[in-house]
């Protein structure tokens, strides 16, 4: 069985929105070596050196009711551009921070970045409690 979001199906107004939404993070293509023949500077936003940027924005959200089959071929090409992207970490914390709820984003689906996120809660909550803890012990052994 899918999980409901998985299952979901995107109407074309927010495939649309989703593909400009990927548009305006994708910059245009620059020469080799960056604007003007340099390196991207530190001005310059984390996704001037996305790989993505050159290939095409369908391979990364999913068409209206796309099959299963057809969806994890598209999500793995998708990811192997990724695997060769100079930019991998800071797009998927992009995605992360967003949180971004569709598409392929630094190497992972929407439903892997949910599995991120909800690790992420679970390991943050635990040091909470751990700190929760052990701060009267090292009053105590302080005092």
């Amino acid at each position: 069985m899918l999980h409901p979001i998985e299952s979901r199906t995107t109407s074309p107004a927010a495939a649309a929105q989703l593909l400009e939404h990927r548009r305006d993070v994708r910059p245009q293509p620059q020469p080799p070596g960056g604007p003007a023949g340099g390196a991207a500077g530190e001005d310059d936003p984390w996704h001037t050196g996305a790989a993505c940027r050159r290939d095409e924005v369908g391979l990364f959200f999913a068409p209206s009711k796309e099959p299963t089959a057809a969806r994890l071929s598209r999500e793995e090409q998708a990811k192997q551009v990724c695997a060769r992207c100079p930019v991998l970490l800071e797009c998927r914390e992009h995605a992360l921070a967003q949180p971004e709820p569709y598409g392929v984003w630094g190497g992972l689906t929407a439903a892997e970045r949910r599995v991120v996120l909800a690790r992420r809660r679970r390991r943050d909550a635990e040091l909470r409690e751990a700190a929760r803890v052990t701060a009267p012990a090292r009053s105590r052994i302080a005092g």
